[in-house]
């Protein structure tokens, strides 16, 4: 009896301190990308955790206008004009070949690593003799913010804010095939043709190739110049610095597909489980629109007033003829022959929009974030992809019914209207985006319950060096069985090459011979 009670209360007594909090710990967080709706779900986590009692240091662009208890801000904003001067108008993408594309995204991560390593209030920090428990970093084409976790000697949990990618997969050896999963900045879905598996092919060998040439040294010369000595190279970090991958993502609203133990999908960690108050203009007119409201946004870094004018127009003349109201994200203090139903703002709250049962569709640029909180909230969309994922997202949609794919090019008048009137009309698309929000809300835990417990999991356990996958230390062809391979198909080949070069030489030293005794007797 003895001997259960003891077992019994050993077990209790792991339990408790696998669940017991952690206390108090040092985190510093880097997200420094300027466009607001990746610190949207950055900050989301890291008010969740300053909540759980920890102290955590946030270097970003948007420091908050009230203090929060258990939250520095470490501001670096300003990044915002930069990335101005690089493309004025994001609209002028959608015209981009891949190509061009793939390398402004590099350049454009580039220019946001480099700005917020260099920025005083960060070189402070760099300089200061501070600790840190954890550093966990938005990752997006800013490897050399690794650097952080060597310089204070802390793990490292890396935070996508728009799910898988190249550079997330390389950090924790998460398997990507090519058969099935498509590259982000393609509009394939998991169901490829072979023309389309080929295109995927190209597509991942070229982002792969232009990786290693234009971005690793752009990143490893910025790492190299922003923390001190002695460090291990950049490429060493990439491999073994990071513990934990959180993902944006889940695959309710995305593709089912393999991955590591320490890279967790948590899309949806800051959408409103319990939607905030709106303000009182806004909740008046949501409540007051008799044929229901259409909320057009194209996302925090597309300015819907740097559309061309024959597209704006366009959009305004259909938008006149609709019973419905509109709430259009409009950046300019005016929108010229605006109608009567079309209310503008520069800013809304749109998750707490898109909560309310009178919003009837969203018409949306398709990013991630944007995406979940339209399915999260059973609210169907039309989709006007620019860059980047947005074309994956906007293919995903069309495909599953929840909501048709408008190339920006494409935009007319007669092309918008269409949409919009099969939407209203075809009560599928709803029926399918419910579906959806029904699968995405059946979780054993909230995505932010979920990516706090992991980022806790990995300072309980210091590092959680468990969790690393071997493939981590192996090369490209140990990694992809190439050496193995070679081995079974070529030994048995070159054992039957040199086989029958020493019977074919045997045969012609023997027929040598014979030919010169003939001669000998003649």
């Amino acid at each position: 009896m003895l001997k259960w009670t003891a077992v019994a209360v050993a077990l209790l007594a792991a339990l408790y301190a696998a669940k017991t909090p952690v206390e108090g710990a040092k985190i510093l967080a880097v997200f420094p990308t300027s466009a607001r709706s990746h610190y949207i779900v950055g900050s989301a986590l890291m008010k969740e955790l300053a909540r759980r009692g920890h102290e955590v240091s946030v270097i970003n662009p948007f420091p908050q206008k009230k203090p929060l208890k258990n939250y520095r801000d470490i501001d670096v904003s300003g990044s915002a004009e930069l990335v101005k001067d690089l493309v004025p108008n994001l609209f002028e993408m959608a015209d981009q070949s891949v190509w061009e594309s793939i390398t402004m995204t590099y350049k454009f991560g580039q220019m946001l690593a480099n700005y917020t390593l260099m920025h005083p209030n960060v070189a402070k920090l760099i300089k200061s003799n501070e600790k840190f428990d954890l550093i966990i970093m938005e990752s997006f084409l800013n490897d050399a913010h690794l650097g952080f976790a060597h310089h204070f000697k802390a793990p490292c949990v890396a935070l996508s804010t728009f799910g898988a990618s190249r550079w997330t997969n390389d950090m924790v050896g998460t398997p990507s095939p090519l058969s099935y999963v498509p590259h982000p900045f393609l509009s394939f879905t998991d169901r490829m043709s072979f023309v389309q598996r080929i295109g995927n092919t190209l597509m991942t060998l070229m982002d792969t190739v232009l990786g290693q040439v234009l971005d690793l040294p752009v990143q490893s010369a910025m790492y190299e110049a922003a923390f001190p000595d002695p460090k291990p190279p950049l490429e060493e970090l990439r491999r073994h610095a990071v513990s934990l991958v959180l993902l944006n993502n889940h695959f309710s609203l995305s593709y089912p597909r393999p991955y590591v133990p320490n890279m967790v999908e948590v899309g949806g960690m800051h959408v409103n489980r319990k939607p905030n108050p709106l303000p009182e203009d806004i909740q008046r007119v949501l409540d007051g629109a008799e044929h229901g409201v259409i909320y057009f946004s194209m996302g925090s870094n597309i300015q819907s007033s740097q559309l061309p004018v024959a597209k704006r127009e366009a959009i305004l003349r259909v938008f006149s003829r609709l019973k419905q109201t509109v709430l259009w994200k409009w950046e300019d203090e005016t929108l010229p022959n605006r109608p009567a139903n079309v209310i503008v703002k520069a800013w809304w709250p749109q998750d707490d929009v898109l909560a309310h049962p009178n919003v009837r569709l969203f018409i949306t640029h398709g990013g991630l974030l944007s995406t979940t909180e339209s399915l999260y909230h059973g609210v169907p969309v039309i989709g006007i992809p620019v860059f980047g994922d947005q074309y994956l997202n906007m293919a995903k949609a069309e495909r599953t019914g929840y909501g048709l794919l408008l190339p920006y090019q494409d935009i007319s008048e007669e092309r918008l209207a269409h949409a919009i009137d099969r939407i209203l009309r075809e009560p599928s698309f709803k029926t399918v985006a419910q579906s959806i929000s029904a699968r995405y809300r059946d979780q054993p835990q909230e995505p932010l319950e979920l990516a706090a417990f992991w980022v806790e999991y990995v300072i309980r356990h210091g590092g959680a060096e468990h969790l690393k996958s071997a493939g981590q230390e192996l090369g490209f062809l140990q990694y992809h069985g190439v050496d193995v391979l070679v081995t079974i198909v070529g030994g048995p080949v070159l054992f039957v090459y040199l086989l029958s070069k020493l019977l074919c030489g045997g045969r012609s030293k023997k027929n040598a011979s014979t030919v010169n005794a003939k001669k000998k007797r003649n």
